[in-house]
């Protein structure tokens, strides 16, 4: 009678319990069920979007960044190029340290001239205090007179020029240069260029062989005419002249050539020598060393000559 009543108790706690339980549902209800869940609390509340577009844009939250696919080390160093490239400084700055050996010119420009010595040079410096306006000063260390001028020159008749140098000056005595007075070219309406003339002794002739030899070189020279001169100034815009000056005992003696190479530079141009040429010949004797000697003076020598031997006989006999 007792285990009956037990029974029947447990069998009434279980109802209970399966009472008191939610009824399984199927799997596929379940799943649909947990997937609204999540919409709805992505989705805002009506409440919710009104006060999310009062807020002030600031707390808004931003949108993901989107991340650019990882490239290779490779790829980074050539967008790196890429952008230095693109970036370059201007100027000289800019060009790359060795420009001028990568790129060979097609022609030169080249001149043969006299160097200015330096004492010369820095005389003419003070005179070149004057200039005002757009005056451009030549440096005193590369005054020079040229001789001939060749605009263009193939790089292979270098060698001929210099051998062409060597022949006209080697025998040559060395020049008695003198400069005298400033000029302008042109002389009329508005010069570009400031400079002293100059005078010496077969100085016009040499340039006359110089400019003849270039030409049976095949080699194209200048057609202004020889005029010889220091430039001290040249002029880039508009600037006043500088009343005449002369120059007085103001010479040297110039002792060979030299072929240079003219470099143009944003500064000004360059020159670089390429061969220099000893004059080399020896110097006229002067006109009183050649001349023959008068009649008087002829005597007179003679005289002189045994005087001497007068005396010492006079002396041996005493």
């Amino acid at each position: 009678m007792t285990g009956g009543v037990k029974i029947k108790r447990k069998a009434e706690g279980g109802r209970q319990k399966a009472a008191s339980q939610p009824a399984e549902q199927p799997r596929g209800q379940a799943a649909e069920k947990q997937a609204s869940e999540k919409t709805e609390r992505r989705t805002p509340r009506p409440a919710d979007r009104k006060e999310s577009a009062n807020k002030p844009a600031s707390k808004q939250v931003s949108k993901p960044v989107k991340k650019k696919p990882a490239g290779s080390q490779r790829d980074e160093v050539m967008a790196f190029i890429d952008r230095s490239v693109k970036t370059k400084p201007k100027g000289e700055n800019a060009r790359p340290p060795h420009a001028d050996e990568e790129h060979t010119p097609s022609t030169y420009r080249l001149f043969f001239a006299l160097r200015v010595p330096t004492e010369i040079a820095n005389r003419l410096a003070e005179m070149q205090r004057k200039l005002k306006g757009n005056w451009r000063a030549v440096n005193p260390g590369q005054m020079h007179i040229t001789l001939t001028y060749l605009p263009a020159v193939p790089p292979e008749k270098i060698e001929d020029l210099k051998r062409l140098g060597t022949r006209l000056m080697q025998d040559l005595p060395p020049m008695r240069v003198k400069l005298r007075g400033t000029g302008y070219f042109p002389n009329e309406g508005s010069p570009r260029v400031w400079f002293v003339k100059v005078e010496a002794e077969g100085l016009a002739e040499l340039a006359e062989q110089l400019r003849a030899g270039v030409q049976e070189l095949g080699v194209q020279t200048e057609d202004l005419p020889f005029k010889a001169h220091v430039t001290l100034a040249r002029k880039k815009g508009p600037a006043p002249r500088i009343p005449p000056l002369v120059l007085d005992h103001l010479e040297w003696t110039a002792t060979g050539g030299t072929l240079y190479r003219s470099i143009l530079r944003k500064t000004g141009p360059i020159y670089e020598p390429q061969s220099t040429f000893r004059f080399r010949g020896e110097p006229p004797l002067s006109p009183a060393a050649t001349s023959p000697p008068m009649k008087g003076e002829r005597n007179k020598n003679k005289e002189d000559e045994t005087q001497p031997e007068m005396q010492d006989t006079k002396e041996q006999s005493t």
